[in-house]
């Protein structure tokens, strides 16, 4: 190419060879990637239903070590990627980049692609702590540990919310974000494939078609499983106590209110047997749809709380909210509890670790996942709209459910109508024990009878998008192709990872395992991070240099030669 011998740097790479079988069970597939990933997580489901007890152990010590000896890794990791996110964004050059070709047009109308965002990110989870996070911060925070202020007081409120914010908004949809920037810049601007390994491609060169390759997306896959699989685990759980709500059967519910192995099994063959269908079907069509009929049912649940909650209360909590985050946001996310003798300072340490540390391992563990899914649809939009679409629209949207749903559940225990019956629920009752108090019983028994439904289509489309980008990974990138057999694979071993871990451990085991799983990605991603400001940086200079940087720009330059 001309730039070889007369600009100062070379074009960037867009050739990234990554061996798949031609024939056989697994045309199409890398073998190096899938055969490995799908014997560790099959070993893992194993163990847990064979050496449960064994299992528990192991998982409760392992947790303990990492969650302590690397939560500062996690705290400063978080930050970093904010921080890379909002720097690539707000530069005027860089965020003029686009994700494709210079002319390029995005595939998703901005609806559909919000909606998909929404739905494959943290729709489940949602749901699960609009009510369960600010009452839980609102009867335990730092100010309450540190004796400043009293729990469940009306001073606990607006803490309660810093908190919640601090955990839901930026930090998550960051770490996405900066995933799917780094996977979709390089594969839609330089014909890479769409796959882990490629963000790294900018660093790493060709060396990751080999061995080095197939570890990061090795990685990728089992992270994704375990990530998946604690939303999947919360969802369940409340789909199942949403059930018993309506009347089904206290064969639903064990003793201590968790949820049945009957329940369990039946919710699980219900809701993958489904996701797996819709899987089936790919992400332009059951996808889409389902995401569609997600938003629509969210803001038909939301436009209940503000209109018969207590809407103008959670709209205050709103407004003081966004306000604290934006003034916190900065220390709070570097804030590292130190190990100190005191027991006031061993309670600030646990409560980061139960919270803050375990969502920032939630969110890397899910982030490939995530991060593939926003890549898959966010191919022609700018890296400006990109960052700003992904990070501030599903935190705005995450901000203003919980403080009108959770706002309305705090209002009634701060006015007594709830009489405690609301903040001493389990919390995956919480958001139903909230519409018994709010409403009359036949109405509350219609109105979650929809948070159900609304469930049931976040699970399903969280399963079947994680299934699809489990076979994206493991396609080398292929998006299209024969897919039936490896989407069933998963689709059951997603399964069974739930509810294994759900009869024998519950959700705390599934959240240990989690965490473990996501150490091995965050050094992915950290990596991810400096790959794609090298990136962007070295395209700028490529640019000013009239240098080609995307695959169509080079292939011109080739064929004038």
């Amino acid at each position: 190419m001309t730039s070889e011998t007369n600009a100062p740097i070379d074009p960037p790479l867009i050739e990234l060879p990554i061996e798949t079988a031609d024939r056989g069970f697994y045309d199409g597939f890398s073998r190096a990637v899938t055969i490995p990933s799908k014997i560790i997580v099959s070993l893992l489901i194993m163990w847990a239903i064979f050496f449960p007890v064994s299992a528990n152990e192991t998982l409760s010590a392992a947790n303990s070590t990492i969650i302590r000896s690397f939560s500062g890794w996690y705290v400063y990791l978080v930050a970093f990627l904010m921080l890379t996110c909002f720097v690539v964004a707000i530069i005027p050059q860089s965020g003029r980049l686009r994700i494709g070709g210079q002319d390029e047009k995005p595939e998703f109308g901005r609806f559909s692609w919000f909606a998909m965002l929404f739905g494959a990110g943290i729709g489940i989870g949602m749901l699960t702590y609009s009510t369960g996070e600010p009452l839980a911060h609102f009867s335990n925070n730092p100010d309450i540990i540190r004796g400043t202020i009293e729990a469940r007081s009306p001073e606990a409120v607006r803490p309660a919310y810093i908190y919640t914010f601090l955990h839901w908004g930026f930090a998550a949809w960051g770490s996405y974000a900066l995933v799917g920037l780094a996977i979709g810049y390089v594969a839609y601007r330089r014909g890479l494939p769409l796959t882990i390994r490629s963000a790294l491609a900018p660093l790493f060169g060709k060396v990751l078609s080999g061995l080095s390759g197939h570890l990061v997306d090795i990685v990728a896959v089992v992270a994704t499983i375990l990530g998946v699989s604690v939303t999947m685990g919360l969802g369940v759980e409340q789909f199942v106590n949403g059930l018993a709500r309506l009347g089904l059967g206290d064969w639903l519910l064990d003793a201590d209110g968790s949820s049945s192995t009957p329940a369990v099994i039946i919710a699980l063959v219900l809701l993958v047997g489904a996701s797996t269908l819709s899987a089936l079907s790919g992400v332009g069509k059951g996808i889409k749809w389902l995401s569609n009929l997600n938003m629509g049912l969210s803001f038909l649940l939301l436009a209940l709380f503000l209109v018969v909650g207590s809407g103008l209360y959670g709209l205050s909590l709103l407004g003081t909210g966004l306000v604290d985050y934006v003034i916190t946001l900065v220390p709070n996310s570097l804030t590292l509890y130190p190990e100190a003798g005191s027991e006031m300072a061993q309670a600030l340490v646990q409560w980061q670790l139960d919270w803050s540390v375990f969502y920032w391992a939630w969110w890397i563990a899910f982030a490939p996942f995530v991060g593939m899914f926003i890549a898959r649809i966010s191919r022609g939009r700018t890296v400006r709209e990109y960052v700003f679409g992904v990070v501030l629209v599903p935190s705005l949207m995450c901000f203003v459910w919980m403080a009108v749903v959770g706002g309305t559940a705090i209002h009634l225990e701060l006015s007594g109508a709830a009489g405690g019956s609301i903040v001493d629920a389990g919390i995956s009752d919480q958001l139903y024990a909230t519409l018994a108090v709010l409403l009359d019983p036949a109405l509350a028994a219609v109105v979650s009878g929809l948070v159900v439904i609304l469930l049931m289509t976040y699970l399903i489309t969280s399963a079947d998008s994680a299934i699809l980008i489990v076979n994206t990974i493991n396609g080398a990138g292929e998006t299209e192709g024969e897919r039936r057999h490896h989407i069933l694979f998963w689709g059951a071993a997603l399964a069974f990872v739930v509810g294994s871990m759900l009869i024998l451990g519950g959700i705390d085991a599934i959240r240990i395992t989690m965490i473990i799983g996501a150490l091995p990605f965050s050094l992915v991603v950290a990596l991810m991070a400096v790959s794609i400001l090298k990136a962007i940086a070295f395209d700028l200079f490529r640019k000013r240099h009239g240098v080609p940087t995307t695959a169509e720009g080079c292939a011109a330059v080739a064929q004038s030669k």
